[in-house]
């Protein structure tokens, strides 16, 4: 059998280590699949139903592995529907290679059926994109693109002229020129050097955090993997811990030096401690929500891309490192601070929260809150579970209600904050996490967009868990719609969709609960059922992700809302009222 070009993209894949490619074929990539199935020992072909979900599951794999995520799509509409999900792992710093079919090189401006040229569409999201012109450069371009992705942490793109895929592997028939060149070798190998910055960039980090007496610590998604180095470090400084929600599974939530997030999903606690603070320790992140850091504060950030490092606000000492590695060198440079007011007020402030939080867990108030649903799902979950939010309200339930405790990770579309990326992330999350509790938190908006995913975790049995929140509506659009003043307008659909029956038609199971006394055990048959799972919860759709500090802005605009006909408006005014009893009566 007459070996293809598409084998010498297979067969490199596999000696980079890929093991999954996430996809749906199409007539621009049968030569690709062809080599799929040549080499289907070495590189598993996982058939998806969107090829936006197949973005959204190489960028999840990525998230959850810290490995390369690979997905495929044919030409023309193929390859824009991989777009979203692109843009996902491009703004969220994770490696993920796109490959994609093009038309036959001799139609190529022909204005041929299909012909998108993709090269040229996905130049904003993928730092190396490239299109294939003969079959021997092969190998080369493939190992460019794992490398630029893996190096920059960012996506690359590779699209193959269906001629090319299915053409002899050996085929170069163009030489021209002087002949000062040959066919490219190159090998499938790189190394990341552990970055640490300059002794003397550490020694004037050190002065920095050393003179203030109050430093919060601010971590993110580049934290990950140097639990033991930013505790270590926080407990030098005295210092409280805020987290970024990409970096939320960083540090465990119950620790004593935790405060938990910042922003609009933020708690109290972190907001307070990053404005009263006069030094900011930011450690892997290039946190963009501006308004929410200190306008006076002497600050040091360790940031991996010396691009980033300063971006977001004047920073003193810009340490350009890996987060591990830079704290490591960093932290016998550290004094341990004897004074600890900042911190313990920063706690107190934490244990209050911590109460108001739980009150709003009552198990009691119908309809059924989703916090208390987030609350049930967090006791319950293992504590190595992988949970996967998706964007809007679930955000805020996920953020404040449920904890990062052992070795659980936790993933969301941070700096895209797309709809729909929760199923495709915890489907990715299972296949390459067998042994573990994959569970995505999910709306119902978000569900619906690529809820046909369910029926690829039954094809794989992939005992996923899905839990919808279910309220009917667009709840982030409504309230931010009330903040601005306005009236909701076009966010409610009509009533909340049943869910249950898809799952149990697509051969899993599936239980809607609109009773908070059944919540409990329904959540748990779920966890323990041998399959994929979902449980379709009707939660209280007056219920508001209110911010960790209300704004006067933020509260005026509300009111404004009220007076100018805002529906449901007794029922949200009833809503907020038994939320502030609740929190005083506990």
């Amino acid at each position: 059998m007459v070996k293809i070009a598409s084998e010498l993209l297979v067969e490199r894949l596999a000696d980079w280590g890929v093991d999954t490619v996430f996809g749906l074929p199409g007539d621009g990539i049968n030569g690709i699949m062809e080599g799929l199935r040549r080499h289907r020992d070495r590189v598993r072909f996982l058939l998806v139903h969107h090829e936006e979900a197949a973005a959204f599951m190489a960028t999840g794999y990525a998230k959850s592995t810290g490995r390369l995520g690979v997905c495929l799509a044919t030409s023309g509409p193929g390859g824009i529907h991989l777009l979203n999900g692109l843009y996902d792992a491009r703004l969220d710093h994770v490696p993920v290679l796109a490959i994609t079919g093009m038309q036959a090189t001799s139609l190529l401006g022909t204005g041929f059926q299909q012909e998108v040229h993709l090269e040229r569409l996905f130049d904003d999201v993928a730092e190396y994109n490239v299109l294939v012109h003969v079959p021997v450069q092969i190998p080369t371009l493939v190992d460019n693109a794992v490398r630029t992705a893996l190096a920059r942490h960012t996506v690359s793109h590779i699209t193959i002229p269906v001629d090319v895929q299915e053409s002899d592997a050996d085929l170069k028939p163009y030489e021209g020129g002087l002949g000062l060149g040959r066919t490219p070798e190159t090998a499938p190998i790189y190394l990341q050097s552990p970055v640490v910055p300059a002794q003397t960039d550490l020694l004037r980090a050190a002065e920095v955090l050393n003179a203030e007496a109050k430093v919060a610590m601010l971590v993110g998604a580049g934290a990950l993997g140097a639990r033991d180095e930013v505790l270590a470090a926080a407990e030098l400084l005295g210092s409280p811990i805020v987290k970024t929600l990409p970096g939320k599974a960083v540090v465990p939530d119950s620790h004593p030096l935790v405060t938990g997030g910042l922003g609009l999903l933020g708690t109290r606690p972190s907001e307070q401690a990053v404005e009263e603070c006069n030094g900011l320790f930011m450690v892997g992140t290039n946190f963009p929500y501006t308004a929410y850091l200190p306008e006076k504060a002497r600050v040091v950030q360790i940031e991996a891309d010396p691009t980033r490092a300063g971006a977001r606000i004047a920073t003193e000492v810009p340490l350009v490192g890996d987060a591990a590695h830079t704290l490591r060198a960093l932290t016998p440079l550290l004094h341990h601070k004897a004074g600890r007011s900042f911190l313990a007020e920063a706690q107190q402030r934490m244990r209050e929260w911590r109460k108001d939080m739980a009150a709003l867990e009552n198990p009691e108030r119908e309809p059924i809150r989703p916090q208390y649903l987030m609350r049930v799902i967090d006791r319950l979950a293992a504590d190595d579970a992988i949970l996967s939010t998706d964007s809007g309200t679930v955000a805020t339930w996920a953020a404040r209600h449920f904890d990062i405790r052992g070795d659980r990770q936790f993933m969301l579309s941070g700096n895209l904050a797309t709809m729909a990326p929760s199923v495709p992330y915890t489907i990715a999350a299972q296949w390459a996490h067998p042994g573990q509790q994959c569970l995505a938190f999910v709306g119902d908006g978000g569900f619906a967009m690529l809820m046909a995913e369910f029926l690829t975790a039954m094809r794989y049995q992939l005992p996923i868990k899905v839990f919808v929140c279910n309220n009917g509506l667009l709840a982030q659009i409504l309230w931010e719609q009330m903040v601005l003043g306005y009236p909701e307008y076009g966010v409610r659909f009509q009533g909340p969709p049943p869910f249950a029956p898809w799952a149990e038609a697509c051969g899993g199971f599936g239980i809607r609960i609109e009773e908070p006394g059944d919540l409990e055990d329904a959540v748990a048959n779920a966890l323990a059922w041998p399959g994929p799972a979902l449980v379709d919860v009707v939660v209280n759709p007056d219920e508001p992700p209110l911010p960790a500090k209300v704004r006067y802005n933020q509260a005026k605009g509300f009111a404004e809302a009220f007076l100018k006909g805002q529906p449901r408006r007794t029922a949200i005014a009833a809503t907020l009222f038994r939320d502030k009893y609740d929190q005083f009566k506990a």
